[in-house]
């Protein structure tokens, strides 16, 4: 190889900036299409002013019959799917720096903090990604390629290590299912998360309106977006589909732990927080399906799960002592 040439691993973490710059790009793209639902939904209004004016007498009349006015044209959401189609390109470039940063190790890409992040993260934008087959959710790209470039981007300037061989209790085939069952369950809670955060955006708008029924027309983008209600079923889904692998990530974990340490409990604070987040999760998914924890109680729920997530991948990794001691940092 020439001296000057660059490494497999060089190459991935080229093409994961690469993918983060074009995510950013997406970002500001999604950013002006909410930007431009916010001016739809005050010509919503004026459009909805004008058909009660013309059911009032005021509208133009043809021949002494009086005339509706024109259905107004279904808006073309251009900087939703510009938004899109970069999220696609910064997609391939993230799945190409993966592919290549496990092929330069010889192993699967997520063996350390560094790699569950690329992966976790490339999960989260392949799950969004394949949802919108299923349901146009492109309002929560904004917020869902806007966590993707911070985790992504913090995690490449903060936990990139060197490739190293493997540590001999992750020389196992439940490495390839564990983590990554757990980063799938990751991507799911994820979307969860951010349709709870619209769906208390959009609770809290709703009441204002109720409450100010004749106040002046203000411009929201949380106007175009589903219901309090339909937000909340959306991310109630997501979660269950979340919890249901984060429950074979528990299984799997203790059934690994008895292959590498001899036990398949050890109240390691790995495993603890792990079953914190499947508590957490079971709570918010029983409480709402039987006891009606409805609104604002249920949102909240799945945002501290989501966040507890979070917790566990950041914090607990690095400064908690314990077995699952494989951040790969110093």
């Amino acid at each position: 190889m020439h001296p000057d040439a660059l490494s497999l691993d060089e190459i991935s973490v080229l093409l994961i900036w690469t993918a983060i710059s074009v995510y950013a790009l997406a970002f500001v793209a999604y950013a002006f299409d909410l930007a431009r639902r916010s001016q739809l939904s005050l010509e919503r209004q004026d459009a909805a002013r004008e058909r009660v004016l013309v059911g009032a007498g005021s509208g133009t009349t043809v021949n002494g019959v009086a005339q509706d006015a024109p259905a107004a044209a279904k808006p073309r959401m251009v900087m939703g799917r510009i938004g899109t189609s970069l999220t696609v390109l910064g997609f391939l470039f993230h799945l190409g720096g993966t592919v290549l940063r496990g092929i330069a190790a010889g192993r699967v890409p997520w063996s350390n903090m560094y790699e569950f992040a690329m992966t976790g993260t490339l999960l989260i934008t392949a799950v969004y990604l394949g949802v919108l087959f299923w349901r146009d959710l492109r309002f929560l790209g904004t917020f869902m390629v806007g966590l993707v470039t911070v985790l992504l981007g913090a995690a490449t300037l903060s936990f990139y290590v060197q490739i190293v061989p493997l540590m001999d209790p992750l020389k196992s085939v439940w490495l390839v299912i564990h983590v990554f069952v757990a980063s799938l369950a990751t991507a799911f809670l994820a979307l969860a998360f951010g349709l709870s955060v619209l769906q208390l955006l959009q609770a809290r708008r709703e009441r204002l309106a109720l409450e100010a029924k004749d106040a002046e027309p203000q411009r929201s983008f949380l106007r175009t977006l589903p219901s309090a209600e339909a937000l909340e079923g959306m991310a109630y889904r997501f979660a269950i589909i979340g919890f249901i692998f984060w429950t074979f990530t528990l299984i799997a974990g203790s059934i690994w732990a008895q292959d590498a340490w001899g036990r398949y409990w050890g109240f390691d604070t790995k495993e603890v927080w792990t079953f914190i987040i499947w508590v957490l999760y079971a709570g918010y998914i029983h409480a709402r399906a039987t006891r009606g924890w409805r609104g604002t109680r249920s949102a909240w729920l799945s945002i501290v799960g989501f966040t507890a997530v979070i917790f566990n991948f950041t914090i607990v990794n690095m400064f908690f002592e314990g077995l699952h001691a494989y951040s790969g940092l110093s």
